[in-house]
């Protein structure tokens, strides 16, 4: 509901088309694998800002997946191009051979690739809470995931199991079979799966390796867990629905963000300042003590 006030003098007569308020990255590489290589003078349905296109173009370059003439890169650029998923998520699952963490970073893209895996139910949000607790990792939610998809393998894929664990049977079936179609990309790719043995710290660079681009710092004089991110200071939030919810490591990347009333986090995991320019150097500059944007 809205006031006739706010209909004549505040909203806007037309809605922003969906192009200016997608993220570029997915479409310039479908793009450039078309064949597609002037992206500027491309006849956009709805043109985008020059602001979220120059921003695009360097997080693939920072990426590896766009070269110096903006061309995909060989062979990670067409790999990229290959893989039905966010460029970042592919990014991060060719890299994870580079830290010997293959087997797990397929496990959690395939759950980055469903919605959320839990199931609240009203009135019984204490044995919700109590359930999460039993998978929580102080890491974060994606090595979170690794031990639900380990409860749930140990159990038989058990659909009671899932229920007395609030989640979602159908989801994690969903991402068996999504673990599954990249398990058959990779051997495609003729790259091989290697194990790390619960080295987090690997796992967390091969996330970092695609997610660079989304890394925000606590605000020390920020109120109820506020954020910035580190390119553009926009201020974030981490999603109540996170394991790190309210546990507001300093320095955290997100998979994604969400609009309400703020700016959410989804899919956070925290990490170290310094492993930022070791992913991406061409995309962050060391100033002591943190990474800042050129």
């Amino acid at each position: 509901l809205y006031t006739e006030e706010y209909y004549l003098n505040e909203m806007q007569s037309d809605g922003i088309p969906e192009m200016q308020r997608s993220n570029l990255v997915s479409c310039i590489i479908q793009l450039k694998a078309l064949g597609i290589d002037n992206i500027l003078g491309f006849d956009w349905p709805a043109s985008p800002s020059p602001e979220a296109m120059i921003r695009a173009l360097e997080i693939l370059f920072s990426l590896g997946i766009l070269d110096e003439d903006a061309k995909l890169t060989v062979p990670i650029g067409f790999q990229v191009a290959e893989m039905p998923l966010d460029p970042m998520i592919s990014k991060m699952i060719l890299s994870a051979n580079d830290f010997g963490c293959s087997d797990e970073i397929l496990t959690i893209a395939a759950f980055l690739s469903v919605q959320s895996v839990w199931v609240s139910m009203r009135g019984v949000k204490k044995e919700f809470d109590e359930a999460k607790l039993r998978f929580a990792a102080a890491e974060g939610d994606h090595v979170t995931f690794l031990n639900i998809y380990k409860g749930f393998h140990q159990s038989g894929k058990s659909s009671q199991w899932c229920y007395k664990n609030f989640l979602n049977h159908q989801a994690l079936k969903k991402v068996i079979e999504i673990r599954a179609q990249l398990v058959r990309v990779m051997k495609r790719f003729g790259i091989q799966l290697k194990s790390c043995d619960r080295d987090m710290q690997a796992v967390r660079k091969a996330i970092i390796a695609g997610s660079f681009a989304n890394s925000c710092h606590l605000e020390e004089y920020g109120q109820n867990g506020m954020y910035k991110t580190i390119r553009t200071s926009q201020e974030v939030y981490i999603h109540p629905s996170s394991v790190l919810f309210r546990v507001n490591p300093k320095w955290v990347v997100y998979q994604s963000l969400v609009s309400t009333d703020k700016h959410y986090m989804r899919n956070v995991i925290a990490i170290e300042p310094s492993w930022l320019t070791e992913a991406a150097p061409h995309f962050y500059q060391f100033r002591t003590p943190n990474p800042a944007p050129h």
